[in-house]
């Protein structure tokens, strides 16, 4: 049996924001996988984790790739273009040459690539209607540059109709809940050829829990418009959650 060694990279989607325990780390989906994984094989995997929240997909690919492949993963997992999308220029031609890109070098090293589609988000958002165009035309772009590639795992999430129902959401409405990063989760075991704890496809419902009209706006919206005119990232000055290799035992 080949040692798994997997390694995700990305933006607040593979970090895991949305899905915080109670003593304030964030778990995800990634983390998830990661122990579903270990558990579906009943043997240690080694797990890395190098996303960061706000990123752009260029600079996910310039600023973690490399250093993931230096850490001579056996998978890596790869998602970006969300924070691309709520750019009023986004250019989703460029955004897909980066899946390129991550395609090309795990080619070269050896490496099997696990691609996500993020979950969409745009039923519950203002502008909602641009955010759902833009994310179809970018997920037709990926997926056909990947067509014929059957060695590529598939866990695209973006047409899931009930993970874009609000009961997946966090409060901001923009990052999963856990209950959206455990269906994620169960969706990449299910592409590896896993089979997922079956309460992973729907947890639960939490309920309601996102504010409500101008409360929304002052809470969420507006620190997200002052980051974009002042040109900060939610990211800025994080590190990643694990830089380097993390032992993950199967669980009892």
């Amino acid at each position: 049996m080949v040692h798994v060694r997997y390694v995700a990279i990305g933006d607040s989607f593979s970090e895991g924001v949305g899905d915080e325990l109670p003593d304030g780390r964030t778990r995800g989906w990634a983390d998830l996988t990661a122990q579903g994984w270990a558990n579906a094989l009943g043997d240690r995997i080694e797990y890395a984790n190098l996303a960061i929240r706000g990123k752009l997909v260029w600079p996910i690919v310039e600023e973690q790739l490399e250093p993931a492949l230096a850490l001579k993963p056996t998978h890596l997992s790869f998602n970006g273009g969300g924070n691309d999308m709520l750019r009023p220029r986004a250019d989703l031609v460029r955004v897909a040459d980066a899946f390129e890109r991550v395609l090309r070098r795990c080619d070269e090293e050896g490496v099997t690539l696990i691609l996500l589609s993020g979950a969409n988000p745009s039923a519950q958002l203002p502008l909602g209607r641009l955010i759902r165009r833009r994310g179809d035309e970018l997920s037709r772009t990926v997926e056909q540059r990947v067509e014929h590639r059957d060695d590529v795992v598939r866990a695209l999430n973006w047409h899931d109709h009930e993970l874009g129902t609000p009961p997946f959401w966090s409060e901001d409405r923009l990052h999963m809940s856990a209950r959206g990063h455990h269906r994620v989760a169960a969706r990449v075991l299910d592409a590896l050829g896993h089979t997922p704890p079956p309460e992973w496809w729907a947890l639960p419902d939490a309920g309601p829990r996102s504010a409500r009209g101008w409360a929304y706006y002052r809470e969420h919206v507006g620190p997200w418009v002052r980051r974009r005119m002042t040109g900060t990232s939610s990211g800025d000055g994080r590190q990643a959650k694990y830089g380097a290799w993390t032992p993950i035992d199967p669980s009892t």
